[in-house]
């Protein structure tokens, strides 16, 4: 690794969507650390609240004050954090994916330009699309133009990646460190709350544990088996291990791909899940419904040649490994 710096235990650092699945699991991370962390976020009626129960936070602000509470407190803040989006891939308001996922992050960009405060955002695998044009996380003009992501979700991440390097190519001013982190199939603690949105693992430990069947969706591509389409899973640990290097070296920005660099099948998954939960799954497939074919991605592999070459060299966890940490922290 190149120089480690940090920045002053005092400053603040703001989590957007802190109380969400990857961004919760980074702000434990950082109270652990002992970290001053202000979570931007809602909670709802629900449970979500459960993920932040164990940290201790400076603050906690709602989306609609964020800008109100920059202009007053941005002066004590050193990095931003941005995880906040409409993650789902199935949403049909394209608005939502442009108020959120685009048009606020491009100004939480453009303030930190202005104020010179460090940013890190989520991307997505999702802007790979088919993947035709391969998973190589080149951040030129010319690479990314070659995507076509196949939802409104992952055009929305595809819209900020391109207009970042534009601004870096132009040699506009830019955050003094940034980081657009492209998270393939992340699984992990905290994510009940997203509903259909949540990872293989969570919808289905319930059902392998009770021996009731799992349903996987049938291959409708030749080349690939019913389940044996294959995804890129990474455990939700090691996304904030590459988060807490970032923040330890403030000379390192760029695009890139957050995944093992290894792609499993969903049988594995869910063998992985049995494994995990002493329990052999029962599995049943069934027809991939007809308005996901279209963009159904059979293939995902990270290429993270270019994270390792900036300096990360910590292992990932296998699929089963970081399964089985997983469930052991899930009651039965």
């Amino acid at each position: 690794m190149g120089a480690v710096q940090s920045f002053p235990g005092d400053d603040l650092i703001l989590v957007t969507g802190g109380a969400g699945f990857i961004g919760s699991n980074i702000v434990l991370d950082l109270a652990k650390a002992g970290r001053r962390v202000v979570v931007c976020d809602l909670l709802g009626s629900g449970e979500k609240w459960r993920n932040l129960a164990a940290a201790r936070l400076h603050d906690i602000i709602r989306p609609e004050a964020l800008l109100e509470w920059l202009a007053r407190h941005g002066d004590k803040l050193a990095v931003i954090v941005h995880m906040a989006a409409i993650s789902s891939t199935t949403e049909t308001n394209i608005d939502k994916f442009v108020a959120i996922n685009i048009r606020l992050t491009l100004d939480l960009w453009q303030w930190c330009a202005a104020n010179a405060v460090r940013f890190i955002y989520a991307s997505s695998a999702a802007t790979y699309g088919d993947g035709s044009a391969g998973f190589g996380d080149e951040q030129s003009p010319d690479a990314l133009a070659a995507l076509r992501p196949l939802n409104p979700y992952g055009w929305s991440k595809h819209v900020v990646d391109q207009r970042v390097i534009d601004d870096v190519v132009r040699g506009e001013t830019t955050p003094p460190q940034w980081a657009g982190l492209k998270f393939f199939n992340v699984y992990g603690p905290n994510e009940s709350h997203k509903g259909v949105m949540q990872s293989l693992v969570s919808k289905i430990h319930p059902a392998v544990r009770a021996g009731e069947p799992v349903t996987l969706f049938k291959s409708h591509n030749p080349r690939y088996r019913d389940g044996g389409q294959l995804r890129d899973f990474i455990y939700v640990k090691d996304c904030v291990a590459v988060v807490s290097w970032l923040l330890r070296d403030p000379g390192t920005s760029g695009l890139f791909n957050i995944g093992t660099g290894t792609a499993r099948s969903f049988l594995d998954l869910v063998h992985a899940v049995g494994a995990a939960v002493g329990c052999a799954p029962n599995i049943r497939f069934i027809d991939t419904p007809d308005e996901l074919r279209a963009q159904y991605q059979y293939f995902t592999r990270a290429d993270i040649t270019k994270l390792r070459q900036a300096g990360f060299d910590a292992s990932f966890c296998s699929l089963e490994d970081g399964v089985r940490d997983y469930l052991a922290r899930v009651s039965p």
